[in-house]
């Protein structure tokens, strides 16, 4: 009998110790009235619920970042994507504006038309109502315009304070654009007579192979020369392994930007240039930026530019000089950017061995030009703050006389003799290089072969819609597949 009540009390205990270790996700289940709960059940039901707990936490916190994301959205968009019209169209804006802000705001959307050089067309305002979750859009019309480069600036302010200001610039039919050149008389005498004091320098050229940069599908090296007044200049070459004879990408440097191996081109051999002053061409000349493109202004013989401008024209003697690393020179083709579209238009005009030429926001263009624009602005910038930095050390200095001396260094000036093919891209916001000195300098390319692009909302830069347009224009120029 014993022996029995103590059979009955293990079971008893057995059974309470299972009751207890069973999930609380278990027992839910089965004090649901289910009454048929198996095993594959339970955990089935179980990982019902989690899912459900999660989807619940997740409306939670959906909601808590709607609340945190609380605001308004503007944007401005000109009805043309390049923002590029004819004197025959309307010019037409688009200002949304999208709210997530509970309560509901009045306020306006006031805006003023003015030329680039801040000439005023039109201004007018618009009253807007802001409720939750609204996405609205107001329209801006703009009347017919001639040729030209215009300001919009729209400001939106509502009641309870919030403030924005959104800046574009429209263009109207810029291929019109005219521009007086102010060329000395002996500005091509001035440029032959360098190019011939360039060619009395022995370029001693020195190649070295760099295994640091180089792969098993590029070799790279640094190359050197001497340049005018028997500077030295540097630069970079990389040559694909396969294949023996390439078109060349010969990249000229912007304003202090140091040049590095271009890896990218598989089927170019890339070979960027520092000129004097700049990235591993600085043994003599060690200028920083606020000072370089003033360095010898006050005379035409010695502007810093003087040298640099030669430094380009060296750069292609090397390429001509080395057949023998399978340069193909009847693809060569020059691109800059910046300071770098000036040495390329400058290179073009006095080279005729550059075959294509692309550039963006070229600097220093119609520098006339660009200095009536930036006399505008409410805070100066490159190149002019530089420029009129000098202008306030050297008292008694005028203007005239730096033009006396710009005038042979301006890439408007040289346009004319710019011969080949030639592809420009400018962002319409660039404060540094204003698209209308940009445009007068591209009208007077001495060439039938010559394209545009705007990029609207770019400032001093282009886009990747541009480089992807660049590189099939420039391999349809050399006929490279």
């Amino acid at each position: 009998m014993l022996k029995k009540y103590k059979a009955l009390l293990f079971i008893l205990i057995v059974g309470v110790l299972l009751v207890f270790t069973v999930p609380v996700s278990a027992q839910q289940i089965s004090n649901s009235g289910s009454g048929n709960t198996n095993a594959k059940e339970v955990p089935d039901a179980a990982k019902k619920i989690k899912e459900d707990d999660k989807k619940e936490t997740k409306k939670k916190t959906n909601k808590k970042v709607v609340e945190e994301d609380e605001g308004l959205t503007d944007t401005l968009f000109a009805s043309h994507k390049n923002a590029i019209y004819t004197e025959d169209d309307v010019v037409n804006y688009k200002v949304g504006i999208k709210s997530t802000i509970k309560d509901a705001e009045a306020g306006k959307i006031s805006y003023e038309i003015s030329t680039d050089d801040a000439k005023p067309i039109l201004s007018s305002s618009i009253p807007i109502k802001v409720k939750y979750h609204s996405n609205d859009s107001y329209p801006i019309v703009i009347p017919k315009q001639k040729p030209g480069f215009y300001h919009v600036d729209v400001f939106i302010s509502l009641d309870d304070g919030y403030t924005d200001t959104l800046k574009r610039v429209f263009g109207v039919n810029p291929e019109k654009l005219t521009s007086e050149l102010h060329r000395p008389a002996d500005f091509e005498e001035f440029w032959n007579g360098t190019i011939a004091e360039l060619k009395t320098v022995a370029p001693k050229y020195k190649i070295t192979y760099d295994s640091i940069y180089s792969t098993k599908d590029k070799k790279v090296y640094q190359v050197e020369m001497h340049s005018y007044q028997d500077y030295v200049i540097r630069g970079w070459m990389v040559i694909p392994t396969f294949g023996h004879r390439f078109p060349v990408h010969y990249r000229v440097p912007g304003y202090g930007v140091p040049m590095h191996p271009n890896m990218d081109a598989d089927d170019f051999i890339a070979f960027d240039l520092d000129v004097r002053g700049n990235g591993i061409s600085r043994d003599n000349i060690k200028l920083n930026t606020d000072i370089y493109s003033t360095t010898g202004l006050e005379d035409r013989d010695h502007y810093i530019y003087r040298g640099a401008y030669m430094d380009v024209i060296r750069g292609m003697d090397f390429l001509y000089a080395h057949h023998d690393l399978g340069i193909d020179t009847s693809k060569i083709y020059v691109e800059g950017g910046s300071q770098g579209g000036a040495l390329g238009i400058v290179l073009a005009a006095l080279d005729k061995r550059v075959k294509v030429l692309t550039v963006q926001v070229p600097l220093y263009s119609d520098i006339r030009d660009t200095y009536e624009i930036s006399a505008t602005y409410k805070d100066q910038v490159f190149p002019f703050i530089r420029f009129r930095e000098y202008y306030a050390r050297h008292p008694g200095y005028t203007w005239d006389e730096f033009y006396k001396v710009f005038d042979y260094y301006d890439p408007q000036n040289f346009a004319p003799m710019v011969k080949c093919p030639v592809l420009m891209g400018i962002g319409l916001l660039d404060l540094y290089c204003p698209p209308r000195s940009s445009m007068s300098m591209f009208n007077h390319l001495g060439t039938d072969k010559k394209e545009y692009v705007t990029v609207a909302n770019s400032t001093h830069e282009v886009d990747f819609n541009y480089f992807m347009f660049q590189n099939n224009w420039l391999r349809e120029q050399l006929r490279v597949p």
